[in-house]
């Protein structure tokens, strides 16, 4: 893992925790949220991480403080695309791949990750990238994978922006993908805020990339409970819960 680098996307205020605090420093088993994703990273051996702060900036880096971590500022929220744009700084020119994931989903397994960086590597020379995605029976707010006749991902597609008959799609987009990283920053140049939101998508990464002529393959996470964000009360509750039944059953 000497080539793998990470992104962590952690700028958010997260208002539907309807509290003071950001959401990323909420705590889980006495530790915040982002503290459990650098620590997944830091077991897997990612060389060097990317903290992108905004809401509560100065509290969120000092809680990320932390040999190969660092921080970058993302003062306008423009998106997830724009949001690892800011990390460009650290980690452009790096040769190797690199993991984007949230901030926010604090139960990822380091194993999780690592089988999505060895489909992102040990692949084919056109395969540049993986996204780890989820099977559900109801994706609602969600983004939903795009697969062509022969099963090949094509793309992902905000709920928002989808058709009728692309949210019936059960396979949904998880949030963590990992990317090659020169390929990861050309086709970050090109993101366009052309949709519902008027923002820069790092979905549309995926897009760009088959476009290119690349693959971008995907592992589907077994586990739903890894892959949850944190949004609400409701969802650090029934985290604490998940936290704890992951526990016992690796105890098992």
């Amino acid at each position: 893992m000497k080539n793998i680098y990470a992104v962590v996307l952690a700028a958010g205020k997260g208002t539907r925790m309807k509290s003071d605090l950001a959401k990323v420093l909420h705590p889980l088993g006495g530790k915040p949220l982002v503290e459990h994703v650098l620590a997944s990273l830091s077991e897997l051996g990612a060389r060097h991480s990317v903290v992108v702060v905004g809401h509560q900036a100065d509290a969120v880096a000092a809680r990320c403080r932390a040999p190969g971590v660092d921080t970058a500022l993302q003062e306008d929220q423009l998106g997830t695309g724009h949001a690892v744009l800011q990390a460009r700084a650290a980690l452009e020119g790096q040769e190797g791949h690199t993991l984007i994931l949230c901030g926010d989903v604090p139960l990822i397994r380091p194993r999780t990750l690592r089988a999505l960086v060895d489909v992102a590597t040990s692949r084919p020379a056109q395969v540049v990238g993986a996204v780890l995605t989820a099977v559900t029976e109801d994706a609602t707010g969600y983004g939903r994978i795009l697969r062509d006749a022969e099963g090949a991902v094509v793309g992902i597609v905000e709920e928002k922006d989808a058709t009728a008959e692309q949210r019936e799609i059960r396979e949904y987009n998880t949030g963590t993908y990992c990317f090659d990283n020169a390929r990861l920053w050309s086709a970050l140049d090109r993101l366009g805020s052309d949709n519902a939101q008027g923002e820069f998508y790092l979905t549309d990464v995926v897009e760009i990339l088959v476009r290119d002529g690349h693959r971008v393959e995907a592992v589907i996470c077994e586990d739903e409970r890894e892959v949850q964000g944190i949004n609400t009360p409701e969802d650090l509750a029934r985290a604490t819960r998940d936290a704890e039944a992951m526990r016992q059953g690796e105890r098992a």
